[in-house]
């Protein structure tokens, strides 16, 4: 039995920005993409749920945002994609370390197929789903939304309707009964005009939709969707998680055995995962031309130093060095701030020359 979860990175952009600005929350925080024509030209990329309880949207333009928030103390910030991908990279690095199959959708979202994880058992399937939120929140500071199905489009329909920092599990026994009385509108890849359409048919539940004709639903909605439509309302659209097309970055994080700010004691608690890392990257047949090290403080900001190398870091000595440098800049320029964990990264992975993986090996028969 196939188990597949949908994972979501809650309202992503502006909890990002939470977890490095502890200060802004609490407030209503909407993250902009300016246009640079005013000072208040562009867009709203995404907002806090407080935000959103003022009606404010994705999409919305900024100047309206700004009038639905007057008087109410919200942050206005522009988007950082930069940051929001090494976030975004971190996440699906822990999510992967479960031995499971990860399709990245976006920058807050993925498919992830539980199935050999969890044996197919959906009883097993919500302890696992738990424990990904959980490593997520603790090695990240982030908090996701997790749907559990037994393909994508009950996944995440499960995910879209446990949100925010929630956890859903629809069995196969489940499905049919949970899609029964939703909205069409609530099913992947049904817009506005599809949704239009099917309620000019008199469909506008799931369980509707899951009971019309499909020669019908092909006929007006052409082949494709029309075969969508009557599968996915009747929970048997199986399309399956595609892998990850190789690893962006690698990373280890650890809890300190007291909370310092000593560079020194850091590192020599570092050495462990910075092994693990080098003989991870070796395994699966990496290079790496950057290094990082993450931080996460006494009260939960996350701060982070990288940088770009000439050469690959082959070895534990380079490795430790580098980290060393990045420790002893990042605590000497944050007024003596105290770490409760640490972790280190190596990022711009490429394939070692000539070599392969064994799953490339043996597929290459």
């Amino acid at each position: 039995m196939k188990v597949v979860a949908c994972l979501d990175l809650d309202y992503f952009f502006a909890q990002a920005e939470e977890l490095r600005r502890p200060e802004i929350r609490g407030k209503p925080v909407v993250v902009c993409v300016y246009s640079g024509r005013t000072e208040v030209s562009g867009a709203v990329a995404s907002a806090n749920y407080l935000a959103r309880s003022y009606g404010v949207k994705a999409g919305m333009p900024i100047s309206r945002a700004m009038r639905l928030l007057e008087g109410k103390d919200a942050v206005f910030l522009p988007v950082d994609k930069r940051y929001y991908s090494e976030l975004s990279a971190r996440v699906f690095e822990v999510v992967g370390r479960f031995d499971v199959t990860v399709e990245v959708v976006s920058v807050d979202e993925a498919f992830i197929d539980l199935t050999r994880v969890t044996g197919g058992d959906f009883g097993r399937a919500g302890e696992v789903a738990a424990s990904i939120k959980r490593e997520v929140l603790l090695e990240t500071g982030l908090r996701c939304t997790v749907g559990v199905g037994p393909n994508k489009v009950v996944a995440k329909i499960a995910c879209d309707r446990a949100k925010p920092d929630g956890l859903l599990v629809v069995s196969p026994e489940q499905v049919r009964s949970f899609l029964s009385d939703l909205p069409v509108e609530e099913m992947p890849y049904v817009g506005r005009k599809v949704g239009e359409k099917l309620r000019e048919m008199g469909i506008t539940t799931i369980g509707q939709l899951a009971s019309a004709d499909p020669q019908v639903l092909v006929a007006r909605f052409g082949e494709a969707m029309g075969r969508y439509l009557h599968l996915a309302s009747r929970g048997e659209y199986d399309e399956p998680v595609a892998p990850r097309e190789g690893r962006t970055q690698l990373s280890r994080i650890v809890t300190l055995k007291r909370d310092t700010s000593d560079p020194e004691e850091i590192l020599s608690q570092l050495e462990g995962p910075m092994r693990a890392l080098l003989d991870e990257a070796r395994r699966q047949g990496y290079l790496c031309r950057g290094v990082g090290v993450i931080a996460i403080t006494t009260d939960l900001r996350t701060l982070t130093r990288s940088r770009k190398l000439g050469s690959p870091v082959e070895d534990l000595e380079a490795l430790r060095r580098n980290v060393s440098a990045l420790l002893e800049e990042l605590l000497g320029g944050t007024g003596g701030i105290r770490l409760r964990r640490a972790g280190v990264k190596l990022f711009d992975l490429e394939r070692a020359s000539g070599q392969r993986t064994l799953g490339e090996f043996l597929g290459s028969g």
